[in-house]
């Protein structure tokens, strides 16, 4: 409830007023029913006017709708699935790297509590260098940092501990033929595990994520479902705004087609992420961001809190079914007790 009233606080009705008016140039329905059908679908499925557009709720009939992971579905889903404290494990950049080590196989150094020496020693043979704060989502306060645009390790040490980074990483290599899809970025995998009420880890989803538009992060890229028995990318690629709902057929910079695109050790990167799954029991439900080396998958970062609206989108869900009865399978004690 506390989230409900939260969400309900901050809403806005001048979006709401756009939402309707970007719907209505999709149907033939007119500006009132489309209100009060959204209105309705606020109170049946858990889904604002975000989601009744990215999903196209207008275009679903109420059995398509009743298996859409809505945002308020999502948000219940975690808090049920995740316990708050444990959940601070993943947030926490250097707790992470200290409990996924044997997963995410690259060299780090906390710089808070390394020594000057040990920084430049670590520094020392790296060009590039990942920078994170303590705590990050989407990117955020993350920086790649060119070594050679400092003309002194003391120049360098000086930038470094004054710009509220934690955890310093040598940079992920990927694999050769993840370059040919986009070469500027570590193009990760998005892969939704679930442990369920069976107490063993399961995959729900993967989706390959991609920069583009010389950018160095792939969030707010482009991305793609993945079949997880071929490793094939299933559909054309949808723009990370998922608002704007752009189709890419080949990614924009290297013209590779997307579709059908063949991303390397996929099984391996779902076998990695299913024992992780395991390493902490208080968190149960987790979308993982696996970047493809030359030597196979490694783990960049585990997050707790999982986005519902790239899964279901309607390019990648032709048959208008959401992800509900997949999670309903694994978690079925969840359902029941909320009655989705």
């Amino acid at each position: 409830m506390s989230y409900l009233n939260k969400v309900i606080k901050n809403a806005s009705f001048k979006k709401m007023h756009g939402a309707i008016k970007n719907v209505k140039t999709k149907t033939d329905k007119s500006s009132v029913s489309i209100f009060f059908d959204m209105l309705s679908c606020m109170k049946k499925y858990g889904a604002g006017y975000y989601d009744y557009q990215i999903f196209a709720f207008y275009n679903l009939n109420k059995e398509q709708r009743k298996t859409y992971l809505t945002r308020f579905k999502n948000k219940a889903f975690i808090v049920y699935m995740n316990n708050e404290e444990a959940a601070e494990k993943f947030e926490n950049k250097d707790e992470f790297n200290d409990i996924f080590k044997k997963y995410i196989g690259r060299d780090f150094i906390r710089i808070d509590k390394a020594t000057k020496d040990e920084v430049k020693e670590f520094v020392k043979d790296k060009r590039y260098l990942f920078c994170k704060p303590r705590s990050a989502e989407c990117g955020k306060g993350i920086e790649k940092v060119d070594t050679s645009e400092f003309e002194s390790f003391e120049k360098l040490y000086e930038y470094l501990t004054t710009h509220n980074f934690y955890n310093i990483e040598e940079c992920v290599i990927q694999h050769h033929e993840m370059d040919v899809l986009y070469s500027k970025a570590v193009n990760c995998m998005r892969i939704i595990t679930l442990v369920g009420d069976d107490g063993k880890p399961h995959l729900i989803y993967i989706v390959q994520k991609m920069g583009y538009n010389g950018r160095f992060l792939d969030n707010n890229g482009l991305f793609s479902p993945v079949d997880p028995e071929t490793g094939k990318m299933k559909y054309p690629a949808h723009s990370g705004d998922t608002l704007k709902g752009i189709i890419y057929e080949e990614h924009p910079d290297t013209h590779t087609k997307i579709p059908g695109f063949k991303l390397p050790y996929v099984k391996e990167a779902v076998a990695m992420c299913l024992e992780a799954a395991t390493v902490v029991p208080e968190v149960r439900y987790v979308g993982w961001d696996v970047a493809i080396t030359e030597n196979g998958p490694v783990i960049i970062e585990g997050n707790p809190y999982c986005a519902h609206d790239f899964w279901q989108l309607p390019p990648h869900t032709p048959d208008k079914i959401g992800i509900l009865p997949v999670l309903k399978k694994y978690a079925p004690k969840f359902f029941e007790e909320n009655k989705y």
